[in-house]
């Protein structure tokens, strides 16, 4: 109840603080027309349509009128107005956008309208008693925003700001937002050479670098080993499919716009795979299947692509191209709940490994307007909540809010500094069994259809590579790290042992780079350090002479007088048992 209490007052608080930037703007540029100024996760907004083209110049400005209106304690008073009123009211101001809100209100609808000092706006609230209320709040950006989301509109310029309920809360999430710009997989993925997105190849689509081709490697292979433990098989499927195909899965209808313009090839059109479901069904249907093959764990690093504005392509997290680690689970209704609780535990580890162990569940319900069996969405709706209780995950009901083909369970973690990401999806299927007529012969001799869940467990390598760049701050552990031991002489006389133990190394199986260069020891070191490389190998005269070598650790810490096979044994361990913290911090 408390948490409800909170989340209702931030929203007024929110809501108002756009109220007061408004006010704020309106004052310091005269002729503003406004838009809308609703709250949102973390903040507010507010779009505005003027001459001026503000610059980041002008939020410290900006900022210091909406203080000066906080001081003056403006109550925030609500009145109502008829139709067609409010429409000459706000038409006499100018305020175009306003006019055109009110005219798409439904007849009958109550128009009311906020006023703090001398600033007035349509608006249902609600808001705080006065602006004195109104302690934490900072101006954040400047963003283009087209007036009611359509590009056929005019452009008009988004102010975003964040607002809490203490100064305490407002400045620990700009400290967390300092770190989040420290941890950019955008600027870390060009430091450490991980991968790059470029006009010449197309917006949304990566080219994976070396380094992050071999992150990427060390992930798939702890991925698919685990799947064959799993008691999965692996399947491949195309990068395209007759449009027929789509057109019985359902895509065509109600997915295509999502989808790319089909090609022609041999007079018959395919389209690019955005999902990868419709190629497991096929697999399924290529032969009859009885309740003894059951259930079938079949799981694919399928590329798909999806249509995605430009706009809201974002780096890793957003792509028009991108690996999706897919898994179905067909199965018997006798068999769902033990799978379900399965998936969901296997899916759990795999998350922890990389150290994403903060984990809560969403559990989307049956909405209105959903195909399938109310009992089956029943006995699915209670396998989910029974793995989730099994496991000890919380769980979050969002009533109503399934997909109309089937429930779901979507999990979400918290990273090193707090933010959430979804990964995890579990998610039952009643629409595909069924327009595919999927059937299997049950110990009855009859034809039944199969229950199906999609899962996809780290969403999509290239979103999950994004995550855990910026979970690590680009410091992978060791078992991840492109390069795990850097070897570097202190002078041209060691170069000779600095190949020695390097080729040591490399024979153990461990991934190493050679520093010969000419450089300073301490410039060498400053670049690895750039790298984020975990272990740097120091050898001067004294390891030549004496077979060791010193150890610099990743965060400055050093170490004397170590053998070469006790640091390839315990490197080897800290590999192996896939360790998020290393052997030696």
């Amino acid at each position: 109840m408390a948490e409800d209490n909170n989340a209702q007052q931030l929203e007024k608080v929110r809501h108002s603080l756009a109220h007061v930037m408004a006010q704020a703007v309106a004052e310091l540029f005269p002729g503003v027309k406004f838009g809308i100024g609703p709250a949102i996760e973390n903040g507010f907004y507010y779009d505005f349509d003027l001459e001026h083209h503000f610059v980041p110049e002008d939020l410290p400005v900006i900022e210091k009128k909406m203080k000066q209106i906080l001081g003056g304690a403006q109550k925030f008073e609500r009145s109502e107005l008829p139709r067609a009123e409010a429409l000459a009211h706000f038409a006499a101001k100018g305020e175009k956008y306003k006019v055109e809100l009110i005219n798409d209100l439904p007849e009958g609808s109550v128009i009311s309208v906020y006023k703090n000092g001398p600033f007035e706006d349509l608006c249902k609230g609600p808001h705080v008693e006065h602006t004195g209320k109104l302690k934490a709040f900072k101006l954040m950006s400047i963003a283009g925003a087209y007036w009611r989301g359509s590009e056929k509109n005019p452009m008009l310029q988004r102010i975003y700001g964040v607002a809490f309920l203490t100064p305490d809360e407002l400045n620990a999430y700009l400290k967390q937002q300092e770190e989040a710009a420290k941890r950019d997989h955008r600027k870390l993925g060009k430091q450490l050479d991980l991968y790059s997105i470029n006009e010449t190849v197309g917006p949304g689509l990566v080219l994976w670098h070396p380094n992050g081709a071999r992150i990427r490697h060390e992930i798939e292979t702890y991925w698919k080993d685990e799947h064959f433990k799993g008691g999965y098989d692996l399947v491949n499927t195309p990068h395209i499919g007759r449009a027929g195909l789509w057109e019985t899965s359902g895509h065509l209808g109600f997915y295509k716009e999502s989808m790319y313009a089909p090609m022609d090839i041999d007079g018959i059109e395919y389209y690019a795979k955005p999902m990868n479901c419709p190629f497991h069904i096929e697999i399924y249907q290529s032969r009859s299947r009885s309740y003894r093959d059951l259930p079938l764990r079949w799981a694919e690093l399928g590329t798909v692509y999806r249509f995605e504005k430009a706009g809201v392509l974002h780096g890793l997290m957003r792509v028009r191209g991108f690996t999706q680690d897919d898994a179905h689970i067909i199965c018997t209704p006798e068999q769902i709940e033990a799978e379900t609780i399965e998936v969901l535990r296997f899916s759990m580890n795999i998350l922890k490994t990389f150290g994403l162990k903060d984990i809560k569940a969403y559990l989307a319900t049956r909405p209105a307007g959903a195909v399938g069996d109310p009992a089956r969405w029943e006995e699915a709706q209670k396998s989910l909540r029974a793995a989730a209780d099994k496991e000890g995950v919380p769980v979050e009901l969002d009533e109503g809010g399934g997909a109309f083909y089937g429930p779901k369970i979507d999990l979400k973690v918290k990273d090193s500094i707090g933010r959430e990401w979804q990964m995890s999806t579990i998610q039952f299927d009643f629409n595909e069994p069924e327009r595919f007529g999927m059937e299997y012969t049950g110990a009855d001799g009859h034809k039944h259809q199969p229950y199906m869940v999609h899962r996809a467990l780290l969403g999509s390598l290239e979103r999950f590579f994004g995550v855990l760049i910026e979970h690590y701050a680009g410091n992978f552990p060791l078992w991840l790290a492109p390069v795990q031991v850097k070897v570097m002489s202190i002078t041209q006389e060691q170069e000779g042992y600095a190949g020695v133990v390097a080729a040591k190394l490399k024979a153990a199986g461990l991934r190493v780079a050679l520093d010969l260069g000419h450089g300073t020891i301490n410039a060498k070191v400053r670049d690895a350090s750039l790298e984020k490389i975990p272990y740097l190998v120091i050898v001067g005269n004294k390891e030549s002479e004496a077979g060791t070598v010193s150890l610099r650790l990743r965060g400055g810490k050093s170490l004397f007088g170590i053998s070469t096979a006790e640091l390839i044994e315990n490197l080897r361990k800290e590999t192996s048992q896939r360790l998020l913290t290393g052997i030696y911090a």
